[in-house]
Protein backbone atom coordinates (compact mmCIF):
# COMPACT_ATOMS: atom_id res chain seq x y z
CA UNK A 1 0.00 0.00 0.00
CA UNK A 2 1.13 3.03 -1.11
CA UNK A 3 1.45 6.28 1.52
CA UNK A 4 0.32 9.93 0.93
CA UNK A 5 3.08 11.56 -1.12
CA UNK A 6 4.87 8.87 -2.46
CA UNK A 7 3.52 8.94 -5.78
CA UNK A 8 4.92 12.90 -6.06
CA UNK A 9 7.92 11.64 -5.01
CA UNK A 10 8.00 9.13 -7.48
CA UNK A 11 7.15 11.46 -10.40
CA UNK A 12 9.56 13.21 -9.01
CA UNK A 13 12.63 11.28 -9.90
CA UNK A 14 13.12 11.00 -13.34
CA UNK A 15 15.85 9.02 -15.52
CA UNK A 16 19.22 10.71 -16.70
CA UNK A 17 18.67 13.03 -20.01
CA UNK A 18 20.92 12.00 -23.12
CA UNK A 19 22.60 15.26 -24.15
CA UNK A 20 24.12 15.49 -27.48
CA UNK A 21 27.57 16.71 -28.35
CA UNK A 22 27.51 18.02 -31.17
CA UNK A 23 30.02 20.17 -33.59
CA UNK A 24 29.01 22.84 -36.07
CA UNK A 25 30.76 23.45 -39.85
CA UNK A 26 29.93 24.96 -42.71
CA UNK A 27 29.63 22.44 -45.82
CA UNK A 28 30.88 24.26 -49.01
CA UNK A 29 28.82 22.27 -51.91
CA UNK A 30 30.04 24.50 -54.78
CA UNK A 31 31.48 27.82 -55.74
CA UNK A 32 31.83 30.69 -58.31
CA UNK A 33 34.34 32.92 -59.31
CA UNK A 34 33.76 36.97 -58.75
CA UNK A 35 36.36 38.99 -60.86
CA UNK A 36 35.71 42.25 -59.17
CA UNK A 37 36.75 40.41 -55.55
CA UNK A 38 34.73 43.64 -53.15
CA UNK A 39 31.82 44.71 -53.18
CA UNK A 40 31.57 48.39 -53.30
CA UNK A 41 28.13 48.73 -54.62
CA UNK A 42 24.47 47.75 -54.92
CA UNK A 43 25.51 47.25 -58.32
CA UNK A 44 27.91 44.83 -57.67
CA UNK A 45 26.02 42.88 -55.55
CA UNK A 46 23.26 42.85 -58.03
CA UNK A 47 25.90 41.34 -60.29
CA UNK A 48 27.16 38.78 -57.87
CA UNK A 49 23.69 37.58 -57.31
CA UNK A 50 21.75 38.16 -60.62
CA UNK A 51 22.27 34.67 -61.91
CA UNK A 52 21.33 33.05 -58.59
CA UNK A 53 18.14 34.88 -58.19
CA UNK A 54 17.05 36.57 -61.76
CA UNK A 55 15.11 33.71 -63.27
CA UNK A 56 13.87 31.70 -60.37
CA UNK A 57 10.15 30.88 -60.62
CA UNK A 58 9.65 31.19 -56.47
CA UNK A 59 10.95 33.66 -54.21
CA UNK A 60 14.34 32.87 -53.28
CA UNK A 61 16.16 34.45 -50.05
CA UNK A 62 19.78 34.32 -49.88
CA UNK A 63 22.56 35.88 -47.92
CA UNK A 64 26.16 36.66 -48.58
CA UNK A 65 28.80 36.52 -46.34
CA UNK A 66 31.59 39.11 -46.58
CA UNK A 67 35.16 39.47 -45.34
CA UNK A 68 36.45 42.93 -43.26
CA UNK A 69 37.02 44.16 -46.78
CA UNK A 70 34.03 44.01 -48.37
CA UNK A 71 35.05 40.21 -50.58
CA UNK A 72 32.18 37.65 -50.68
CA UNK A 73 33.10 35.02 -49.02
CA UNK A 74 29.93 32.39 -49.27
CA UNK A 75 26.42 32.72 -50.71
CA UNK A 76 23.84 30.69 -48.64
CA UNK A 77 20.49 30.05 -49.80
CA UNK A 78 18.35 30.72 -46.35
CA UNK A 79 15.13 30.55 -48.14
CA UNK A 80 12.99 29.29 -50.99
CA UNK A 81 9.23 30.60 -50.67
CA UNK A 82 6.64 30.53 -52.83
CA UNK A 83 5.71 32.43 -55.81
CA UNK A 84 5.17 35.95 -53.95
CA UNK A 85 6.20 35.28 -50.43
CA UNK A 86 9.43 33.57 -48.05
CA UNK A 87 9.28 33.96 -44.73
CA UNK A 88 13.21 34.52 -43.36
CA UNK A 89 13.81 34.31 -39.62
CA UNK A 90 16.94 36.25 -38.45
CA UNK A 91 17.92 33.75 -37.12
CA UNK A 92 19.01 31.23 -39.74
CA UNK A 93 20.11 34.08 -41.64
CA UNK A 94 22.76 34.76 -38.82
CA UNK A 95 23.33 31.23 -38.69
CA UNK A 96 25.26 31.33 -42.01
CA UNK A 97 27.47 34.45 -41.56
CA UNK A 98 27.74 33.73 -37.96
CA UNK A 99 29.67 29.72 -39.51
CA UNK A 100 31.41 31.96 -42.16
CA UNK A 101 32.68 34.59 -39.46
CA UNK A 102 31.68 37.42 -41.70
CA UNK A 103 32.12 40.95 -40.60
CA UNK A 104 28.99 41.65 -42.70
CA UNK A 105 26.07 40.62 -44.65
CA UNK A 106 24.04 41.78 -47.55
CA UNK A 107 20.85 39.78 -47.85
CA UNK A 108 18.96 40.03 -51.17
CA UNK A 109 15.68 38.40 -52.96
CA UNK A 110 13.76 38.37 -56.26
CA UNK A 111 10.22 39.19 -56.80
CA UNK A 112 9.06 36.67 -59.51
CA UNK A 113 6.33 38.72 -60.74
CA UNK A 114 9.16 41.49 -61.93
CA UNK A 115 8.24 44.47 -59.70
CA UNK A 116 11.04 45.40 -57.74
CA UNK A 117 9.15 47.49 -55.25
CA UNK A 118 9.75 46.23 -51.82
CA UNK A 119 6.49 44.92 -49.92
CA UNK A 120 5.43 45.48 -46.15
CA UNK A 121 6.63 42.39 -45.08
CA UNK A 122 10.40 43.22 -47.11
CA UNK A 123 10.86 46.58 -45.25
CA UNK A 124 10.08 44.63 -41.61
CA UNK A 125 12.50 41.61 -42.41
CA UNK A 126 15.17 44.04 -43.32
CA UNK A 127 14.90 46.55 -40.15
CA UNK A 128 14.31 43.10 -37.87
CA UNK A 129 17.75 41.85 -39.69
CA UNK A 130 19.92 45.05 -38.95
CA UNK A 131 18.29 44.84 -35.40
CA UNK A 132 19.35 41.40 -35.23
CA UNK A 133 23.10 41.83 -36.88
CA UNK A 134 23.89 44.57 -34.17
CA UNK A 135 23.18 42.29 -31.37
CA UNK A 136 25.78 39.53 -32.71
CA UNK A 137 28.66 42.10 -34.31
CA UNK A 138 27.53 41.48 -37.70
CA UNK A 139 26.28 44.68 -39.92
CA UNK A 140 23.64 44.53 -42.62
CA UNK A 141 25.01 46.52 -45.22
CA UNK A 142 22.08 46.13 -48.01
CA UNK A 143 19.18 44.63 -48.79
CA UNK A 144 18.78 43.95 -52.59
CA UNK A 145 15.64 43.08 -54.65
CA UNK A 146 16.16 41.05 -57.42
CA UNK A 147 14.25 41.34 -60.61
CA UNK A 148 15.23 39.78 -64.45
CA UNK A 149 16.36 43.26 -65.83
CA UNK A 150 17.45 45.60 -62.55
CA UNK A 151 17.23 45.62 -58.38
CA UNK A 152 16.19 47.75 -56.18
CA UNK A 153 18.48 48.54 -53.14
CA UNK A 154 16.71 49.16 -49.58
CA UNK A 155 19.68 51.06 -48.30
CA UNK A 156 19.93 53.47 -51.36
CA UNK A 157 15.80 53.89 -50.39
CA UNK A 158 16.83 54.96 -47.06
CA UNK A 159 15.34 51.74 -45.21
CA UNK A 160 19.11 50.63 -44.07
Amino acid sequence: MKRKGQNLQESMIQPAKRVNIVSLKLVRESSVLYMERRIQSPKDAYKLLKPFLADADREVFVVVCLDTKNQPTAINVCHVGSLNASIVHPREVMKAAILSNSASIIVAHNHPSGHCEPSREDIEVTKRLVEAGGIVGIDVLDHLIVCPDRYLSLKEKGYI
